[in-house]
This record gives structure tokens, C-alpha cells and sequence, in this order.
């Protein structure tokens, strides 16, 4: 049994953003020669989710395709965006304080438990099976990776992990 393991990386703004990241999951499993066995695509980020969703030709000014700006309204009715200290239990001081001194983080950077209870939400990962070389997606199934912090933007990382024959 084969077990490739790529990354690739992806850039995030300060909203929450979408990547479709099909083709390039695509790419990998063609490059593999895997023809049955199962293809993992996983974010390690605890503000991001990996999901499955259709693609939706319409998108609002800043290019997010309509279904999935409907999804972050939605979320936002479960989780508010975090806009300011308390408005959450975390973070606390303490954890200000470890994330400062440990990791040069500035204290708003914290401002985003929206973001994780999203992410847990969500997920982090979606498995597609492969059944003779073909990634099973269905008609108009795409991957998304979805960051939804929205106190900075950075660089993500992509994993795709495909397992199979």
C-alpha cells in the first residue's frame, strides 16, 4: 500500500477566506497513481476547516462564492465574531501572557474564538474515497480550505494525505 503525504501552502486576508483547493488535491492523487484507496485533505491551523461544499458561480464584492458567505452567516449566528476582551471566557490573561512572551504574539491576535469554535465546528479534515484513480466528489462537490480568523492574515498550510493501491 502506497502513502504519499504533500503540502502545499495558501494565504489568508482578514475575513474569513475560502480556498478551493480541489485541483490541486487532484494534482496529487494523479501524481500518486493511487487507483483505490482513500485521499485525506487536513488542516493543522485551529482556526481553519477543510470542507466539501458545491461551487457557487455567484460571489459578493470581495469574491466569496455566495454559499459560502451564507455559511459564515450562519456561523455568525452561533459564534459572533470576536471584537473585543470578555466578550469570550478565552482567551484569558494567561493565556495573553504565555502567548506573548512564547511566541511574540500581540494580545488582540487572541481575538479570535469565533474562529476555533468555527473550526471545530466544522472540522478539519475531509477523507474522499478514490475509486479507480477518480477522487469520489460527486458532480459538483469542491474542497475548500476555510480560514476563518479574521484578526490577521497569513500563510497556511495544506496537507493532502492519499493511502491506497
Amino acid at each position: 500500500m502506497a502513502c504519499i503525504n504533500e503540502r502545499f501552502q495558501i494565504q489568508s486576508d482578514t475575513r474569513p477566506t475560502f480556498d478551493d483547493v480541489t485541483d490541486r488535491a487532484l494534482e496529487i492523487l494523479k501524481k500518486s497513481g493511487v487507483k483505490n484507496g482513500i485521499m485525506l485533505v487536513y488542516s493543522q491551523h485551529t482556526t481553519c476547516s477543510v470542507l466539501i461544499q458545491e461551487q457557487s458561480d455567484d460571489v459578493n464584492y470581495y469574491g466569496t462564492q455566495l454559499i459560502l458567505q451564507d455559511m459564515v452567516n450562519g456561523l455568525e449566528k452561533i459564534f459572533p465574531t470576536c471584537n473585543t476582551e470578555g466578550q469570550y471566557l478565552h482567551p484569558g490573561p494567561l493565556h495573553i501572557e504565555i502567548a506573548k512572551r512564547e511566541r511574540g504574539e500581540e494580545a488582540w491576535w487572541s481575538l479570535n474564538t469565533d474562529a476555533h469554535l468555527r473550526s471545530v465546528m466544522l472540522g478539519r479534515s475531509v477523507t474522499v474515497p478514490i475509486i479507480d484513480g477518480e477522487a469520489q466528489l460527486g458532480e459538483f462537490g469542491r474542497i475548500y480550505f476555510a480560514d476563518f480568523d479574521q484578526t490577521r492574515a497569513r500563510t497556511r498550510n495544506v496537507l493532502v494525505n492519499i493511502m491506497g493501491e
